[in-house]
């Protein structure tokens, strides 16, 4: 007979492992990061401005699934830093623009062998779990 509050025992709760593992994957980015002056918040913003050179606040928060208030800091401590410029949109000056800098490109190599450091860390995952966690992953974040 299930108890009458089995639903808020933690082992039962699916969000606990994935904020974990978010937690620890974080962690394990910190050694890489950490040396270039990197959160892994402002490294992810830079890999979406190394594929798009240039994107405005609302297109970045959509990508990133973050929102404004938590982006506007992490965008003037790039700028200050010289990897990112931010700028008025000249079709209407709401919109805020990011654009990579030369000196945010010049990051880009430094970082390129962080995803195979990364992969190559430990995981307990076969490639084929990897892949399928991915999927489902999406598969959640997408449903909302």
């Amino acid at each position: 007979m299930a108890k009458k509050y089995d639903q808020l025992l933690l082992k039962n709760q699916l969000c606990f492992p994935m904020y974990a593992c978010s937690r620890k994957i974080i962690g394990n980015y910190t050694p890489y990061l950490k040396p270039l002056g990197l959160t892994y918040t402002q490294y992810i913003v830079l890999m979406v401005l190394w594929e798009k050179e240039s994107v405005n606040v609302g297109q970045l928060g959509e990508i990133l699934r973050l929102d404004a208030g938590t982006l506007t800091p992490l965008l003037k401590r790039l700028e200050k830093a010289g990897y990112v410029t931010r700028e008025r949109s000249k079709d209407d000056e709401r919109v805020t623009v990011i654009s990579i800098t030369a000196e945010g490109n010049k990051l880009r190599d430094k970082c390129k062998d962080i995803p195979v450091k990364m992969a190559a860390s430990g995981s307990a995952l076969s490639a084929e779990d990897a892949k399928e966690l991915y999927r489902l992953l999406y598969l959640f974040l997408d449903g909302e």
